[in-house]
């Protein structure tokens, strides 16, 4: 019976980190179909978002049958909670990416808004969140943990720039407004995944040491 339970343990371990793989591939394959108007590439991110809804799927069952079957107990019992809030956080960021993969469609069709340094530094600031984020869960590193929770500030910033660059576009150039609706979407999208990856960051922390620090995520 023990044995068992580590094997579904690490299965349920293996499970998350599949699909933290697939979450973080998705987004990088998203980001590149935006900024480089690659249409069939952001058709494959959203053919692709199932994967990651199946794996989600995996995850619950596991859990379910882990908590019922086994009875687990202190740390055993928070990586099982912990894995299932992950799992909803991952499947989410999979979900901005597919948003983020439309509006590159969208924006592949029209004259290109050319280069937006706020929006392309809240990109890099929300992937480096969440390889991070992934890195805390294979590690069990709190420390880094901590570490995307400091950064979902810079994020919150960088996204209220894009919003104020393309306000002041469509004000002065109605014909960029469709387009910078889109790009303000876009940003939103990003500025979600750092939510959600912080998320993340604090169930590791939940799983770590057995602290719940929702929504006051510093050390």
């Amino acid at each position: 019976m023990k044995s068992r339970f580590i094997r579904q343990m690490e299965e349920l371990r293996m499970t998350i980190l599949e699909m933290a793989t697939l979450t973080e591939t998705a987004m990088q394959k998203a980001l590149h179909a935006f900024k480089t108007r690659d249409e069939k590439l952001a058709s494959q991110v959203i053919q692709e978002d199932q994967t990651v809804n199946q794996l989600e799927m995996k995850v619950d069952h596991l859990c379910l049958s882990l908590l019922a079957l086994e009875q687990p107990v202190a740390k055993d019992l928070r990586f099982i909670i912990g894995a299932l809030r992950m799992s909803i956080d991952l499947e989410r960021i999979a979900d901005q990416a597919v948003n983020i993969a439309q509006r590159a469609l969208f924006l592949a069709q029209r004259p290109p808004m050319g280069f937006i340094p706020e929006l392309d530094a809240l990109a890099d600031t929300a992937m480096d969140m969440l390889r991070v984020a992934i890195s805390a869960f294979a590690q069990q590193s709190v420390t880094q943990a901590y570490d995307v929770c400091q950064m979902d500030d810079e994020a919150d910033e960088l996204n209220d720039k894009v919003l104020r660059r393309m306000i002041d576009l469509m004000v002065t150039e109605s014909r960029a407004i469709e387009r910078g609706v889109q790009t303000i979407i876009t940003a939103r999208c990003l500025e979600r995944v750092a939510d959600q990856t912080t998320n993340i960051a604090e169930s590791v922390i939940f799983i770590v040491e057995g602290v719940n620090i929702k929504h006051r995520c510093e050390p």
